[in-house]
């Protein structure tokens, strides 16, 4: 909660799976501040959600992250099955020229 501010995560998901929570993403990485300010990293992947660690490709990305490639990987923190919030960690491997 403390972390500078440097941007959002942006995208959509659908269902994916019959036999689990498992989601198609769609996810940019907008960032708004510093060197990378108005670039973007692009994900598009499966999540099978309730796995620890999940493993998503890099498709590409703008500005300073145009040609991207590589991964990331997704950790849960927090589910809530109420309100079907969650707090979602994400470590984003990338080449780019």
């Amino acid at each position: 909660m403390s972390s500078k501010f440097i941007g959002r995560a942006q995208g959509f998901y659908a269902l994916a799976s019959q036999e689990e929570v498992g989601l198609l993403m769609a996810m940019n990485f907008a960032f708004t501040e510093g060197k990378y300010n108005g670039s973007t990293i692009t994900m598009l992947g499966r999540n099978a959600v309730f796995t620890k660690v999940r493993e998503m490709p890099v498709i590409g990305g703008s500005g300073l992250f145009r040609f991207a490639t590589d991964y990331v990987q997704a950790k849960t923190y927090k589910f809530n099955s109420t309100t079907r919030d969650s707090i979602v960690e994400y470590n984003v491997y990338v080449l780019h020229y």
